[in-house]
């Protein structure tokens, strides 16, 4: 959900030596998620997609020196990385597996009732895509999987074994916005009838023989994207997540969420905007200015909106 968590990591909040193992990165527009969330010491935040912990570390940094973060991801390989890149900040760190959509229950798991902040940088991180074994990617063949949390649920292969081919199609044009749709729908199933689906290399193939190989993006690109919003019901867990926010924000508090293509973004603005509770902080989304964008190509697609929560005593519930 979530590119998320980019190439090299930050080195300006950086409290030690310690490296980050296989999961190297640079967190998309830091200084931005830490101008609206303006963390305090005492305050509690979550980090609802923490990736190799980078906007968390940054959070931790600025909330010195007593400042809590709860980090939730659903992959274990991040996980992992976030704990080492975490360990520093000690208890004030705690990494928790599960969903960014489940974040209510979550926090009420940890006896947390309200929260002085979040933030959610959505999509899939660069080590997950540079990982062929994931199966994200185009770019090196590997399984066709895709899944966030490959302990769990269908992958990707799955997902086009088992849905009709019309249904296929509707996946690939409603979550890629891709108007050949129904011929890579039928060129995936037929290739699965054949046995010769079972990559990333085999889906590109379907995809390059219904568009070609020519163009400004891969032709697998809106597929890829696709299936892998399918797969990890990432605009579910969006959904899930927006709805919960009036509830675990404590009152003035900001959401920070970070989207990198319109069906995510769109979703987002019509949260934002349509619930009294929360009060929108920028009238247009923020974007990575050219010098960031120069060292992190991934954060050209990064849009940044955020909202605050309002008091409780305005919401119409309170004042009856």
């Amino acid at each position: 959900m979530t590119t998320r968590d980019h190439d090299v990591r930050d080195s300006e909040t950086e409290p030690s030596g310690i490296a980050t193992v296989g999961f190297a990165h640079r967190s998309v527009m830091t200084r931005e998620v830490l101008d609206a969330l303006a963390p305090r010491s005492g305050g509690v935040y979550v980090d609802a997609t923490l990736g190799g912990g980078g906007h968390a570390e940054a959070i931790l940094a600025s909330s010195r020196p007593a400042g809590r973060v709860v980090g939730i991801d659903r992959d274990a390989g991040a996980r992992d990385a976030a704990r080492v890149r975490l360990a520093p900040w000690g208890d004030r760190a705690e990494i928790v597996p599960g969903r960014f959509g489940d974040v209510r229950a979550v926090l009420s798991a940890l006896h947390i009732e309200r929260v002085d902040g979040l933030v959610a940088d959505l999509g899939v991180s660069s080590p997950q895509l540079d990982d062929p074994s994931r199966g994200m990617s185009f770019r090196a063949s590997g399984p066709l999987d895709m899944r966030m949390d490959p302990t769990q649920g269908e992958t990707a292969r799955d997902l086009v074994a088992r849905l009709p081919e019309s249904e296929l199609a509707d996946v690939l044009y409603q979550l890629g916005e891709e108007r050949r749709s129904r011929a890579i729908a039928r060129r995936l199933k037929r290739a699965l009838a054949d046995g010769k689906l079972e990559t990333t290399a085999d889906a590109r193939r379907a995809c390059v023989a219904v568009l070609g190989d020519r163009g400004r993006i891969d032709p697998a690109t809106r597929t890829f994207q696709a299936l892998r919003i399918a797969v990890n019901d990432e605009l579910g867990e969006l959904s899930r997540l927006l709805d919960a926010l009036p509830d675990v924000l404590a009152d003035r508090a900001v959401a920070v969420v970070l989207t990198f293509h319109s069906l995510e973004d769109r979703l987002v603005k019509r949260a934002f905007r349509g619930d009294e509770r929360l009060e929108p902080l920028y009238k247009k989304p923020l974007v990575a200015g050219d010098d960031e964008v120069a060292v992190n190509p991934r954060a050209r697609s990064a849009k940044l909106r955020a909202a605050r929560r309002l008091p409780r005593e305005t919401d119409a519930g309170e004042r009856e």
